[in-house]
């Protein structure tokens, strides 16, 4: 920076030496010269944009310099060969070459009508010499240069996709994709719950082992692990799992009478609050008195959701508000009685809300109007059986349910006297046994009980406008409970009733979800990973107390992970109740304490005789109480 106010000052004129010297400063006592830096920038810039400039040139030119190499060697060789076939006819002047050069050049870019050119610039004697040549060439040409064709025209493998596409149509069966598979092993236990958010990027399965299990198909390799295992509701069994609209939030219906939402990692975001169980008007409590049935999300409001309960009512939610719910539908038999809904769901357009009950009905509200019901059917199903699913049509105007009478039948809800149509001998055990539509919405799916030991349990495909049975999946050995088709992934999630959840799929048809994971190999697990034994460093302890320092550790751990004693992992402590065979921790009181103590003494008086006459000799020798007594 100083070096050009240096060698300016010393233009202006020669300082006194001394004084430069010995400010080691030549240019000192001079006037320092004013810069206009807005002129340095400009000026800085223009330099700038002539370099770049010159370096684009440069580069261009190099690649056009490439180029016409790589077109000099194959048409040097192309018009030697020319002019080989045409010396005994006419020879070609120079020009003629040039001009044929460039047309060749022309045909290569695969633009314009080349081989009526090319004939055009060749002699007649070479026209009648390369006839069957250009023939050859025009064929070759046809497929890339041209007008477009005609919009009626269809070329062959058009004709073939077509057909595939119209064999698809008359074929629903080849829609259904299950040409593969993965097991998802969720627990031992009846697997009652399934959900997946809207993406198709996570699954979350809930069973009768109290656990909700997090899925994530992008995270999972070819082990098929869950990322994470939690019980939100500690002792209860999980009804339903459901993701909200935007794939945020989950609701979490379990055995207990409050609902539960937990955001995507697990941690709870709000639980419903209980209602008073002693006042007689359910309309008056604040929240549900008994267990829970069903719940669901609403289909376009991301805040609301519905529950079912055992006390009678259908009440909808706000997530912002868990002290009361939003509004109360009480369904109501014949007689104008109390009956208990088993299932709950919305429309699709989310503006009626419907119940199937324990009577057998099925009662649809409008959602603004909780009083009188606005369509209703007295005997879907037979009475006193659980209906286990309700679900609407992804058009919205057909209404499908699932009995618990082993049917499964359609409803128009506009003609609601008499099924569209109905599916009998479907066996269901299960009070949350479900249905589902196909993304195309032509195909209905459920799924079928067995008695353990009683053959397997299928998942069964319905054509929707004739009730056709088209199809049958085999699944496993036990109940199909839960089923789902996502219509983004297109694939099937089946939970069953010996704790497996597993997903169908089709290489082709589906996307993403079970594909991603399926690709990845399994991780090999190192053992020394798998143990937490770590070597105790004591500088200081007497040398022997001291651990002799191990050279390897990992030969150390392999050796540990044999030794049946180093590796037993303890059974954690149970908090809480006991469960599983185990009691719990005693508490912190005296009473408590005390009754442990009794329990522990293990004195064996299983003879009282022995146990009294124990102290006979010694009350002899030295009488203390019972002698000198009665010798008084």
């Amino acid at each position: 920076f100083f070096s050009p106010l240096v060698a300016d000052a010393e233009m202006l004129g020669t300082p006194d030496p001394e004084l430069a010297s010995t400010m080691g400063f030549s240019g000192f006592g001079k006037k320092a010269r004013t810069f206009d830096l807005e002129a340095m920038f400009e000026q800085t810039r223009r330099t700038a944009v002539e370099r770049s400039r010159k370096v684009l040139e440069a580069r261009e030119r190099e690649k056009e310099d490439q180029t016409e190499k790589e077109f000099r060697i194959p048409y040097a060789a192309s018009s030697v060969s020319a002019s080989r076939a045409t010396r005994p006819g006419s020879a070609l002047t120079e020009r003629e070459a040039v001009c044929s050069e460039s047309e060749d050049n022309s045909n290569e870019a695969l633009s314009g009508p080349s081989m009526q050119s090319q004939s055009s610039a060749k002699g007649p004697a070479e026209d009648s010499d390369d006839d069957d040549d250009d023939d050859d060439d025009e064929e070759d040409d046809e497929e890339f240069i041209g007008p477009p064709l005609p919009p009626g025209f269809k070329d062959s493998d058009d004709d073939n996709d077509n057909d595939d596409t119209e064999e698809e149509d008359n074929n629903p069966v080849k829609k259904i994709p299950d040409s593969h598979e993965i097991t998802l092993q969720h627990g031992t236990k009846t697997v009652s719950a399934l959900g997946l958010d809207p993406s198709g990027a996570r699954l979350i399965t809930g069973g009768y082992d109290y656990d909700v299990k997090f899925w994530d198909f992008a995270g999972m390799d070819a082990s098929l692990q869950a990322f994470r295992s939690l019980q939100p509701c500690e002792c209860h069994q999980i009804k339903s799992l459901q993701y909200s609209s935007t794939g945020d939030v989950i609701l979490v219906v379990s055995g207990n009478s409050q609902a539960k939402v937990l955001d995507r990692d697990g941690f709870p975001v709000m639980e419903c609050i209980k209602g008073d169980q002693y006042i007689v008007d359910m309309t008056n409590t604040k929240g549900h008195t008994a267990m829970l049935n069903s719940g669901c999300w609403h289909p376009k409001i991301k805040e609301e959701f519905l529950t079912c309960s055992n006390d009678g009512t259908v009440r909808t939610w706000d997530v912002n508000n868990e002290k009361k719910h939003k509004s109360v539908f009480k369904p109501r038999s014949v007689q104008g009685k109390r009956v208990i809904p088993t299932t709950c769901t919305y429309s699709r357009d989310g503006k009626l809300i419907a119940a199937g009950c324990q009577d057998g009905s099925i009662q649809i509200w409008d959602r603004n109007m909780s009083v009188h019901t606005k369509f209703h059917c007295r005997q879907a199903h037979a009475s006193g059986t659980d209906t286990s699913c309700l679900t609407f049509s992804y058009d919205g105007t057909v209404l499908a349910s699932r009995g618990g009478d082993d049917t499964l039948k359609l409803w128009d809800i506009r003609q609601f006297k008499k099924p569209l149509n109905s599916a009998d001998g479907l066996a269901s055990f299960f009070p949350m046994t479900d249905c589902c539509f196909s993304p195309d919405d032509k195909i209905l799916v459920t799924g079928t009980s067995v008695k353990k030991g009683g053959g397997s349990g299928k998942l069964f495909f319905f054509y929707r406008d004739t009730f056709q049975k088209l199809y049958e999946i085999e699944v496993t050995d036990a109940s199909v409970v839960r089923c789902l088709w996502h219509p983004k992934l297109n694939q099937i999630m089946v939970g069953t009733g010996n704790g497996l959840a597993k997903v169908y799929y089709d290489p082709v048809k589906s996307q993403r979800g079970a594909k991603l994971c399926v690709v990845k190999t399994k991780r090999k697990e190192r053992q020394a990973e798998t143990l937490t034994q770590d070597y105790i460093i004591t500088p200081h302890a007497l040398p022997m107390f001291r651990e002799p320092r191990q050279r390897s550790t990992r030969k150390q751990l392999e050796k540990d992970r044999l030794d049946p004693m180093k590796s037993h992992k303890p059974e954690p402590p149970v908090a809480g109740a006991g469960r599983g065979g185990r009691v719990g921790t005693h508490g912190v009181t005296l009473s408590s304490y005390i009754v442990k103590n009794i329990a522990l003494d293990k004195t064996d008086d299983s003879n009282p005789r022995e146990a009294i006459l124990r102290h006979a000799k010694e009350a002899e020798e030295n009488p203390y109480w019972v002698a000198p007594a009665y010798a008084k």
